[in-house]
This record gives C-alpha cells, sequence and structure tokens, in this order.
C-alpha cells in the first residue's frame, strides 16, 4: 500500500522558497543562533566548544528536565525529544496502532495525523470542526457517535491548526470524557500551545489531564526556531515512553548535539520568546482585521483565538486557482483548503512573520488592479 503525497509539504515544496511573500506559513518569527545565545545570556563559546558526539536516544536529560516545566504532572523521564514533531507523530503511531484498529481524527488537520494511522492500516474516522455564521465550532455530540467501544485513538490539534481555533475548559474537558468513557487513547498536537492571545484560555496540557494521553509540542511554531527540528513527546504512561524508546532506534536514534542545546537555551526563555510572537501576531491582525473589512464581499473570516493561522473563506471561485494566480502574478503565496482535503473555498493565511504587513500590501495592490480590470 503505498503512501499518499504529502500536499500541504509538495504545495509548499513548489513555492515556499520562491515566492517572495509568504502569506500562509504556520510558524513565527524565526531567530539566529546568534539571537538564541544571547536572549539567554550565553557567550558563543557555549555552542563552539560543545563536543559533536552522539547524544543521548531519549533526549539530553537536560533538555528533557527543562521541558518537564511546561506540565504539572510530567517529570524527565516521561519525555521523549525527537527529530521533528513529525518522527514524533510516526513513532506514535507505530506505537499504539495495529491494522484494522478504529481512529478518529479532528480534522481539517496537518496530513500525518491522518495519513500515518491509514497507512498502519487502521480504519480512521474524521471529526470535522463545524463553521458557521458565529465562527468554528466542536460538533461534541460527532465525536460522541465518533468515538465508539472499539476505538482505540482519538487525535486533536489544539489550539488548531488551520483554523486558529481554541475550546473552551469545558469542551476540552468533554473531549476527555468522551475518549475516557471508552478507555482509548488520546494523541494531542499541541504545537501551538503558548499563543493564546489569551493566556487565560491556556488548556491544560493533555498528557497531565488523561493518564492515556500523550501530548506532542516542539520548537517550530510556538517558539519560532523550526531550523532546530526537535520535537517532544509527554506522557505519564512508562509504557508507551519505553515503546517509543525502542522504535526510535529504527528512526533517528538520537537528536543533534548543537539543537539540543540551543532548543534548552531556547526553553529557558520560553516566556519571553511566547510574548514575542504573541506580539508579532497581534500587530499583523490589527492589519489584516480592516483588510478583511475592504474585502468582505471576497473573503469571510472568523478571526483566530490563538497561533499565527485562519482559515479565511473565498465567497465565489475556487481557492486552489486563486492561489497559482497570486504566487504567479504577484508572488504572494496563500495555501487553498485542498491540501488540506476540505474542499476549495478556504485560503490559509499565516501571520507570524514581520515582514507580514509588506505582503498584504502587495496582496491588496494586485485585487485593486485585477478589480479595476473587470
Amino acid at each position: 500500500m503505498a503512501i499518499r503525497e504529502f500536499r500541504l509539504e509538495r504545495y509548499f515544496a513548489r513555492w515556499e522558497f520562491a515566492a517572495p511573500y509568504l502569506l500562509s506559513c504556520s510558524d513565527c518569527e524565526s531567530m539566529s543562533i546568534a539571537n538564541v545565545l544571547e536572549l539567554a545570556g550565553e557567550p558563543l563559546s557555549t555552542l563552539t566548544s560543545l563536543r559533536l558526539g552522539y547524544t543521548e536516544s531519549q533526549g539530553d536529560p537536560a533538555l528533557r528536565a527543562t521541558i518537564a516545566r511546561f506540565y504539572s504532572r510530567i517529570d524527565a523521564d516521561q519525555v521523549v525529544v525527537t527529530n521533528a514533531p513529525e518522527e514524533a507523530i510516526l513513532l506514535t503511531s507505530l506505537a499504539l496502532l495495529e491494522p484494522g484498529d478504529r481512529v478518529v481524527v479532528q480534522t481539517p488537520c496537518y496530513q500525518s495525523l491522518f495519513e500515518l494511522p491509514a497507512f498502519r492500516g487502521c480504519q480512521v474516522c474524521g471529526w470535522p470542526v463545524q463553521e458557521d455564521e458565529d465562527g468554528w465550532r466542536l460538533d461534541l455530540d460527532l465525536l460522541a457517535d465518533l468515538v465508539t467501544p472499539d476505538t482505540r485513538l482519538v487525535i486533536v490539534n489544539l489550539p488548531h491548526n488551520p483554523t486558529g481555533y481554541l475550546p473552551s475548559l469545558d469542551e476540552f474537558q468533554a473531549i476527555l470524557n468522551l475518549v475516557a468513557r471508552h478507555g482509548a487513547w488520546l494523541f494531542c498536537d499541541e504545537m501551538y500551545r503558548g499563543l493564546e492571545y489569551d493566556p487565560g484560555q491556556r488548556l491544560p496540557a493533555a498528557a497531565d489531564a488523561y493518564p492515556r494521553a500523550v501530548s506532542l509540542w516542539g520548537m517550530s511554531k510556538t517558539f519560532g526556531l523550526a531550523g532546530l527540528r526537535i520535537g517532544w513527546l509527554a506522557s505519564t504512561d512508562a509504557h508507551f515512553i519505553r515503546e517509543i524508546q525502542r522504535l526510535k532506534d529504527y528512526t533517528t536514534i538520537c537528536s543533534s548535539a548543537p539543537s539540543e542545546l540551543l532548543a534548552r537555551l531556547a526553553l529557558s526563555q520560553a516566556e519571553r520568546l511566547m510574548q514575542r510572537n504573541v506580539g508579532i501576531i497581534q500587530a499583523n491582525l490589527a492589519q489584516l482585521r480592516p483588510f478583511m473589512q475592504r474585502w468582505a464581499q471576497l473573503f469571510g473570516w472568523h478571526a483566530p483565538l490563538a497561533g499565527p493561522i485562519a482559515f479565511v473563506r473565498l465567497h465565489q471561485g475556487s481557492a486552489l486557482a486563486l492561489c497559482e494566480e497570486l504566487v504567479q502574478a504577484c508572488g504572494v503565496l496563500l495555501v487553498p483548503s485542498s491540501v488540506f482535503d476540505f474542499g476549495d473555498q478556504h485560503l490559509r493565511w499565516g501571520f507570524g512573520r514581520r515582514n507580514f504587513g509588506e505582503g498584504l500590501a502587495v496582496l491588496e495592490e494586485h485585487l485593486r488592479r485585477s478589480d479595476a480590470q473587470r
């Protein structure tokens, strides 16, 4: 059985490094190595004196201890560091699933969350986020129907990519209760945790809230350090942690020593990084909101609650066709909903980069010219 092409990643492979204006990136503004060292108050010698040997397979103990501080019930031994969150998704699929297992996945989603269980031979059921005039919402009644006694795993992404939706604490607890009712596992992609616009709305980590939960986080989204390629899994289930370690021997064995060091230094200043990136997001949203008002005949949107992304409805025409037009005509990259297997009427916008306003101005000028020509 061949695995399906990863449509989002193939789309980015085609355009990401060719288009000058990236208005659909899902990460935040990055930093240089010098920036990270300065932020952590460390001299350059901290990095240059590092020996480039193998690291511990589970992850550098100091890094795991730093990660554990972000959880209330997780210690360093309950964390496994991976080479990118993508490896963590693969390892979890191998550790928890067997062919024929029933898996429920919140959609739309990052494709590997759905695709890897399907490739494993599981029966995968989508749990779509709903859109109405008031915004995005979760259909908990539908989830109650989908999670059956033979469900092995439920996969959610909170805060949600690509909509920017964040459920309430009561909704999150309802998800936990539905999963626990049948003793299923819960995998929670928490890659945007820490980018809530209102910190009071931050949800507990799933690994802290449910014994059979696995939390995924990493450096690429919240912290804007995708080039470090560091992610991690957290769980209180000792057998699961041992199984992930065993399987990792067949993937990457261990992580990059410089990446682990720089990740630990960055996480020592996590609050400052999160505040910085939320500040960039809010500044860009202050430009995007009036843009959406000016172009309400073309776009409809529900302002996100967390993260650097929103899923914007195109009132007429094809989202894919518009994206192709924009990137070729004016160098503005947006991503169509078709790469998320979610129809052809939405566009993912990304506003976590400092140059967002420049690209937005180029896009608006193109839309005005196109409007004038009609």
